[in-house]
């Protein structure tokens, strides 16, 4: 187990994630265990069945993954992504009013030309 300070976390990052793929890394805040860092990947946690779905579920739908990026993470293709997402009544498009009007006026402009 490998330990580092508040301090240390936000100065060298990167350090406390290196040690973290080698190892549970406790991060400590004024000498109290405050969290936890796991690596991941050398943990095989992705590898567990319905772990990479579910991860990459929960970074789309709180906008921290793109949809081809969730889908990568996921192991599936975007097509079956988008149907799993649907499937959990998660809207695999998020616009604004004003975003779908505009849509909906680039899309009937390109039908006035066709």
């Amino acid at each position: 187990m490998e330990a580092v300070n508040v301090s240390g976390l936000k100065n060298n990052p990167s350090e406390a994630l290196r040690m973290a793929r080698r190892d549970v890394v406790v991060v400590m805040n004024r000498d109290k265990p405050d969290a936890l860092m796991v690596g991941i990947e050398s943990s095989g946690v992705l590898e567990a069945p319905g772990v990479r779905p579910a991860l990459a579920t929960a970074l789309f739908r709180d906008g921290h993954l793109s949809l081809v990026r969730a889908a990568h993470l996921a192991a599936v293709s975007v097509a079956e992504f988008a149907a799993h997402l649907s499937r959990l009544g998660i809207p695999v498009v998020q616009l604004n009013a004003q975003e779908a009007e505009r849509d909906l006026d680039t899309l009937d402009a390109w039908l006035a030309k066709s």
